[in-house]
């Protein structure tokens, strides 16, 4: 009778993935009546009372005393009482002039058990209805989902649920879907023993979880892996900004003031911090994973604290800009540890309790607000502009390596021919520390012809001089002791 309304019903519920509405739809479309009585030895009694006549008895009184018994001690009572004792004291009725009643033996199908949680879990206890999301797997939409609806509908006159998620399922790693039957199942308190809790979420926040998806000891290592890179990525982002006695709020530099690749890098945050944070609203876990392990091992790792070591190990404590790129460490490390709470969420917890965040809990917070660098979208193209550059410059430094014209970086001078415009950009960006920013000892502008690269030309030699104990840069102008003249100014010597 309510076939019409179920399907209008689905239509207004937002299915994920988008196939789940059609799915419902067709399951609610070919769907015969519903038979909610089972004959079993165990379940939910029905709590229908007969007359002597064999008419039923259905009046609200008589189901809220039953309901107030199952509250007070279990639906069990069903079967441990005759029907007298479960009726109302003194109950008559005129289809039982001799006051005898029977009661029914059947049991509730589970499917309307579970279907019904909604008035037990959201109404009774004021949380209102519908609920937010329902979620569960795919076999779903003709269970829980399914029974769900109809039981909503015909009894609140609406769906239960505003959205309806479902995933696949765990497979092993010969892709044979994970059960107790086949003796591949892994146990997820086993995986935690093991790995750590973090380690689970961080696998079930990784993989496609709309189709069925692999789990094996294999996977589990490379997911190890790609945790640990973000943990000592966090570690090193600590270690620069947790001593009191170096860094407090007190000494953040005010994000206007910045240099230009000190802002990039907040402008990088401020986008994957909205990708993010839209990722989670629409519940693509893996999106939000990969962004946040390519921005911390490829953007963060592997380039801003990779050059910025030498300015936060070898200038002076509270030198400005030593101060500047600690700035960028404390809000990359706010603006991160956000983002990872929601899954590395005992990680996210023990960042928050060396980083002194603001919140007693970072579960107890919020995402971070964005910067709003000014004119982003263009820093960003200059600085892929520069990373251009630095891209020809890095393979002329590995042939060289590979030449044996060098050892590591910090051995070489670059000679490097390049555009006006690109001259202009470098010292827009770099200033006069371009060579500090590639992590070599020395930069030399030429017009001379060099070896062609993509986008510039690009000659590497050995770099004259000594090499600094202090910095380990290479410097034509050490003293006797070998300190080049940037140490012997920070060492006020």
């Amino acid at each position: 009778k309510i076939r019409t309304e179920l399907l209008q019903q689905i239509d207004n519920v937002d299915w994920i993935p988008k196939w789940g509405q059609q799915r419902m739809h067709n399951m609610i479309a070919d769907r015969g009546d519903w038979c909610i009585s089972r004959q079993r030895a165990w379940g939910v009694p029905i709590p229908i009372f007969y007359n002597e006549d064999g008419t039923p008895i259905m009046e609200k009184a008589v189901f809220e005393h039953v309901a107030d018994l199952f509250r007070e001690h279990g639906s069990n009572i069903w079967f441990e009482k005759d029907a007298k004792e479960l009726l109302p004291e003194g109950y008559t009725n005129p289809a039982s002039p001799n006051g005898e009643f029977t009661k029914e033996t059947d049991t509730m199908d589970v499917w309307f058990d579970s279907g019904s949680s909604h008035t037990g879990a959201m109404i009774e206890r004021g949380l209102g209805y519908p609920a937010d999301l329902y979620f569960e797997g795919s076999d779903q939409y003709r269970g829980w989902f399914n029974s769900s609806l109809i039981v909503g509908t015909a009894v609140h006159g609406q769906a239960p649920y505003k959205q309806v998620l479902s995933h696949g399922f765990v497979m092993d790693g010969k892709g044979v879907k994970m059960s107790k039957s086949q003796w591949n199942a892994v146990a997820p308190g086993e995986i935690t023993k093991k790995y750590g809790a973090d380690i689970l979420r961080l696998w079930a926040a990784s993989v496609d979880y709309q189709a069925d998806c692999s789990m094996s000891e294999e996977i589990l290592k490379q997911i190890s892996e790609n945790y640990r890179k973000v943990r000592n990525t966090f570690r090193f982002l600590l270690a620069n900004i947790n001593n009191e006695d170096d860094f407090t709020k007190a000494d953040l530099v005010d994000v206007s003031e910045l240099p230009k690749l000190d802002q990039y890098m907040l402008a990088l945050l401020d986008e994957v911090n909205a990708k993010c944070q839209l990722a989670y609203q629409e519940y693509r876990f893996s999106d939000v994973t990969t962004l946040l392990t390519n921005l911390m091992t490829n953007e963060f790792s592997a380039y801003y604290l990779d050059f910025t070591k030498d300015i936060l190990y070898i200038e002076k404590k509270d030198s400005p800009r030593r101060r500047q790129v600690q700035t960028v460490l404390y809000h990359a490390v706010n603006v991160l540890v956000r983002l990872w709470a929601p899954i590395l969420v005992h990680t996210a917890e023990e960042v928050n309790d060396f980083f002194k965040g603001e919140e007693e809990s970072i579960h107890l917070g919020r995402f971070a607000e964005p910067f709003n660098i000014t004119d982003a979208e263009a820093l960003k193209a200059k600085v892929g502009r520069l990373m251009q550059i630095r891209s020809d410059i890095f393979k002329a430094l590995e042939e060289a390596r590979a030449e044996k014209v060098i050892g590591k970086s910090l051995e070489a001078e670059v000679l490097v021919n390049v555009s006006d415009e690109d001259r202009a950009l470098i010292a827009e960006l770099c200033g006069d520390q371009f060579h500090q920013w590639l992590i070599v000892s020395k930069v030399s502008f030429s017009i001379d012809e060099l070896k062609p690269y993509d986008v510039c030309q690009v000659e590497i030699v050995k770099a004259e001089g000594t090499v600094c104990p202090r910095c380990w840069n290479i410097s034509e102008q050490a003293d006797e002791e070998g300190l080049c003249p940037r140490c012997r100014k920070v060492l006020g010597l």
